[in-house]
C-alpha cells in the first residue's frame, strides 16, 4: 500500500483501456483507488489493436461502468487501426471529439486531469476539458509526435507535420506538467524550448500480476546443456532479426554454448527462419506467441533475456516495454539498444549491453555472459530483480504519480 498524502479526485483521459491492451489502464487507475483516490475514466468502446470492437460491446452514445471502483464512461468513436491514415486519424478525432463533451458534461469535476499520449488527440481533449472547468491537467508521452508519425511513415508530408508539431507545443506549453518515461525523452522536449521544470521522468512498470500468477504451458526451452537466451514479443522489423540470426550464427562458428530462443509473432518471423534454414543453425529457436502469464513461466526459466532493436536515434532514448518484465523476473539482460536503455541496464549491473543491430557486438555480448560463472550471473539477475523493485515498480510508479497530482493541484 502506498503512502497517501490527500485524496484526489482523478481524471484519466486515455483512447485506450482496459479490456483492450495498455500500459497505464485498469491497474493503474485501481492502485490509485486502492490507496484512497477517486478515479474517473473516459475512453473509447474497446476496438485495439484489431479495429474491431470486442465481443460483449457495441458502439453507443454512451456507456458508464463501474470496474473494481474504477468509474468508466465510455464513448463512442470510429474504430479503425489500420494502415489507413485517414482512417486512423478519423479514430483519433473522433475519440477527442466525444470525450470533450463526456468531460464536461458527464463526469464530475476532478482535483487534476491525467492524459495519456498517444495520441496527442487525447491530451488536446484533456487540455479543453481542464480549460473548461479550470483543472490542471498532466500529459503522459509514452511517443514523441511528430518524430514518431515520420519515423513510423504514418505521416509523411512535411506541411502536415510541421502542423502536428505546433499542435504538440499548443499542448506542452498549457500542460501544468509533462511526464515522460525516459531521460532522453526530456532531453529532446527540453531541446524543443519546454522547461525542464515542467518535465518529470516515471519510468513505465510491467504487468507485475501476469509474472507473479504465471501460469504452465505446453511449450518449454531447449534441454541441451546450454545457457538459453530468450526474447519474447513482437517479432517485427524493428527487432532485427536478421542480426540476431546472423549473432547466433558466429556464436554457432565459435561454439559458444548459447541458444537464442525467440518468443512470439510478428511481420518479420517467417523472413527470420528462412535466414536461420538457410544457415542450417540448430542453436535458434522460434516459439508461437503465448498468454502473458505463459511467457512469465518462460521467462523464469530462461538463462538470460534478450531486448534488441534496430540502429534508430527514436530507440536510443525510449525504454523498451519488454525490458520492466525482464528486470522484475531477475534475470541477466543482453541489452541490444542503444542509449537510455542501455543506461539503464549498466546502472542496475543487471547484465552486458551491445551496439543496436550489430550482429559482431551481440555476438560478443552472449559471448561474454556464457563466460562468467554462475554466481556472477546470479549477481546479475539479483540486481534486476532489486533495481526493478526499487525504480520501477508500481508502486514506485504511482508514488510518483501522486506527488506529481498532489503537486499541480
Amino acid at each position: 500500500m502506498i503512502t497517501v498524502g490527500v485524496n484526489l479526485k482523478i481524471l484519466i483521459v486515455t483512447q485506450w483501456f482496459d479490456p483492450e491492451p495498455t500500459f497505464k489502464g485498469l491497474l493503474f487507475a485501481k492502485t490509485l483507488v486502492d490507496n484512497g483516490h477517486q478515479v474517473e475514466v473516459i475512453t473509447g468502446f474497446p476496438n485495439y489493436p484489431g479495429g474491431k470492437v470486442y465481443d460483449g460491446y457495441k458502439i453507443n452514445a454512451y456507456q458508464k461502468e463501474l470496474i473494481d471502483g474504477v468509474v468508466v464512461h465510455r464513448v463512442p468513436l470510429y474504430p479503425s487501426h489500420d494502415g489507413s491514415a485517414f482512417k486512423r486519424i478519423f479514430n483519433y478525432i473522433s475519440f477527442a471529439a466525444s470525450s470533450l463533451l463526456c468531460g464536461l458534461f458527464k463526469v464530475s469535476k476532478p482535483d487534476v486531469i491525467y492524459s495519456y499520449h498517444p495520441p496527442l488527440t487525447t491530451s488536446l481533449a484533456a487540455l479543453f476539458i481542464g480549460m473548461f472547468r479550470r483543472v490542471p491537467f498532466i500529459t503522459d508521452i509514452q511517443d514523441l509526435w511528430p518524430d514518431t508519425l515520420a519515423a513510423t511513415g504514418m505521416l509523411t508530408n512535411s506541411k502536415a507535420l510541421a502542423i502536428v508539431d505546433k499542435v504538440c507545443h499548443f499542448v506542452y506549453r498549457r500542460a501544468a506538467k509533462i511526464v515522460v518515461l525516459s531521460p532522453g525523452f526530456k532531453k529532446r522536449l527540453v531541446a524543443k524550448g519546454i522547461p525542464d521544470s515542467k518535465i518529470e521522468i516515471i519510468y513505465n512498470w510491467c504487468d507485475e500480476s501476469a509474472l507473479i500468477h504465471s501460469r504452465a504451458t505446453q511449450l518449454s526451452l531447449p534441454a541441451n546443456d546450454k545457457l538459453n537466451i530468450v526474447f519474447a514479443g513482437n517479432l517485427g522489423f524493428a527487432q532485427g532479426l536478421p542480426a540476431i540470426v546472423e549473432a547466433a550464427h558466429l556464436l554457432s562458428q565459435r561454439n559458444v554454448s548459447a541458444n537464442i530462443v525467440l518468443i512470439g509473432d510478428g511481420v518479420a518471423k517467417a523472413a527470420a527462419q528462412q535466414q536461420v534454414a538457410e544457415l542450417q543453425l540448430d542453436n535458434i529457436f522460434f516459439l508461437p506467441r503465448v498468454t502473458m502469464q505463459e511467457v512469465g513461466t518462460l521467462l523464469k526459466a530462461a538463462d538470460a533475456l534478450l531486448v534488441h532493436l534496430t540502429d534508430d536515434e527514436l530507440f536510443s532514448i525510449t525504454i523498451p516495454s519488454r525490458t520492466q518484465a525482464y528486470l522484475a523476473v531477475g534475470k541477466p539482460i543482453v541489452m541490444g539498444v542503444d542509449g537510455d536503455a542501455a543506461k539503464l541496464i549498466e546502472n542496475a549491473q543487471a547484465g552486458v549491453c551491445c551496439k543496436a543491430n550489430s550482429a559482431q557486438s551481440l555476438a560478443n555480448a552472449v559471448e561474454q555472459l556464457v563466460a562468467l560463472n554462475t554466481d556472477e550471473r546470479q549477481q546479475m539477475a539479483s540486481n534486476a530483480h532489486d533495481f526493478y523493485h526499487k525504480h520501477l515498480s508500481l508502486a514506485h510508479g504511482v508514488k510518483k504519480f501522486v506527488a506529481v497530482f498532489e503537486e499541480v493541484k
